[in-house]
């Protein structure tokens, strides 16, 4: 009874208190894997006209929602028509946010946005302020229709004459969607159940239309708008720079590591020409960065290609994209911080401008998380599933940082580990300094007093 009555008390106090901006994506999310989860559970979701499981399709939905692409059961050979559709737009929702898709409803409509509404776009958009955000809420619009139809475009042209019209404009544009929200959930299981893009290995037009869009999608909005407008590099905002020029060196340098380690691996490039070997060692720096699709069998990779691979799966996109991860500034600023204090330095500095000391701690703070998530998890998978540490800790990585890649891990996890990646997957997309601050900001206790400092030996 006390606690009944302690549960009301606190429904009274909460009762006519607005959720913080940061709360209601948060809670949207939640509500959309749920809807999600439930239209997968009806029977006219599924290949076989059999209702899906609750866990399965839970964690196929939260897949989905949060763009990460890992799943229990190939794509195709699972969903019928109707759970293909039911994921694309779990995939497209979760990929925009759904504060894009609901503001695309309010453009149609001519309503007017509110002071809310702004909020919520600015925090959806990883914005510090509202200036512009109407703006720029429209470029994102805009331009994410646009680039997904042109991708969708080229890949139906390119099917059309081996699968027909029909079926080419379906694959096309699920898997341009897909590829642009950096999901990695791919329908080519009638070719080869669970070969995800294996079968394309050769086919240059599809991993480059691929790969071009998780780029894009990676960029991030704030540097589409920067791009759009034309402006030379000299003049572009210092996260722009710090986006751009991070992004082209973990492609290259990703790619060149891949193809040094997986050169001579008959598993993975040993036995392409060349050129496929150069391709396909591109593709995989680019499905690295958060977008899932394999073109080659992960669990093939040698333990040096797979380090790697965790790596650059850590650091993930840019922020306010559709990618996962650290996000290429976090990373980059860590850098930065640990050559500033390797040098004796105090301040942290870019492009001649100095990095306050708080974001760097920021970018700590998330790392840490990160990579104390992934250790402990996989930890934790090794001790309830079949599986061992390395590829249990390439799971949890792929799923914090919204991958979607995994080493043959996945159908092998038993129950408590399915819940543990489904958190990872709803974590890692919300975004772990989003979900702190949303969460723990109302209470945050206040600073009354201080202890006297100490010195300690450090190192």
């Amino acid at each position: 009874m006390r606690l009944r009555n302690r549960f009301l008390l606190w429904i009274r106090k909460r009762q006519g208190r607005p959720l913080s901006p940061m709360k209601t994506i948060a809670a949207a999310f939640a509500v959309i894997i749920l809807l999600g989860t439930f239209l997968l559970t009806l029977p006219a979701a599924s290949r076989d006209g059999q209702r899906c499981p609750f866990l399965p399709a839970l964690f196929t939905a939260t897949s989905a929602t949060c763009v990460t692409g890992l799943t229990p059961f190939d794509t195709y050979t699972q969903w019928s028509g109707f759970g293909q559709g039911v994921l694309l737009t779990l995939i497209e929702v979760g990929g925009l946010g759904f504060m894009s898709m609901a503001t695309l409803f309010i453009f149609l409509l001519r309503r007017r946005i509110g002071l809310k509404q702004r909020m919520l776009m600015a925090q959806a958009l990883s914005l510090n302020d509202m200036e512009g955000v109407v703006r720029l809420q429209r470029t994102v619009l805009y331009g994410s229709l646009s680039v997904e139809g042109i991708g969708a475009a080229i890949l139906t042209a390119h099917f059309w004459p081996r699968f027909g019209f029909s079926r080419a404009l379906w694959l096309g544009t699920f898997h341009s969607v897909s590829a642009f929200c950096n999901a990695g959930f791919d329908i080519f299981g009638f070719l080869e159940p669970g070969a995800s893009l294996l079968t394309f290995q050769n086919d240059p037009v599809v991993l480059l239309t691929l790969g071009a869009l998780v780029i894009i999608g990676g960029l991030g909005f704030l540097v589409w708008e920067e791009l759009a407008e034309r402006k030379p590099f000299r003049r572009m905002s210092v996260y722009t720079k710090l986006v751009l020029c991070t992004t082209a060196a973990l492609l290259l340098s990703c790619w060149g590591i891949t193809c040094l380690l997986e050169w001579n691996n008959p598993e993975t490039l040993g036995n392409m020409s060349v050129g496929s070997k150069l391709l396909n060692g591109f593709f995989q720096s680019v499905t690295l960065r958060t977008a899932g699709f394999a073109v080659i069998d992960q669990a093939a990779l040698t333990e040096g290609g797979k380090a790697v691979a965790m790596l650059f799966m850590l650091v993930g996109g840019s922020s306010g994209s559709t990618a996962g991860g650290l996000k290429t500034v976090t990373f980059v600023v860590l850098l930065l911080f640990l050559r500033a204090r390797l040098r004796g330095k105090s301040t942290v500095c870019a492009f001649k401008r100095t990095i306050p000391d708080s974001q760097a701690l920021d970018a700590m703070t998330i790392a840490m998380t990160m990579i104390l998530l992934a250790f402990f998890g996989a930890v934790f998978i090794c001790a309830t599933s079949p599986v061992g540490f390395t590829n249990a800790l390439y799971e949890t990585i792929s799923a914090l940082a919204t991958v979607g890649l995994t080493a043959g891990t996945t159908t092998r996890l038993s129950i408590p580990a399915q819940c543990l990646i489904i958190l990872y997957m709803y974590f890692g997309r919300v975004g772990v300094l989003t979900i702190s601050l949303g969460f723990l900001s109302g209470d945050r206790a206040t600073e009354r007093f201080r202890y006297a400092q100490t010195n300690l030996l450090i190192g």
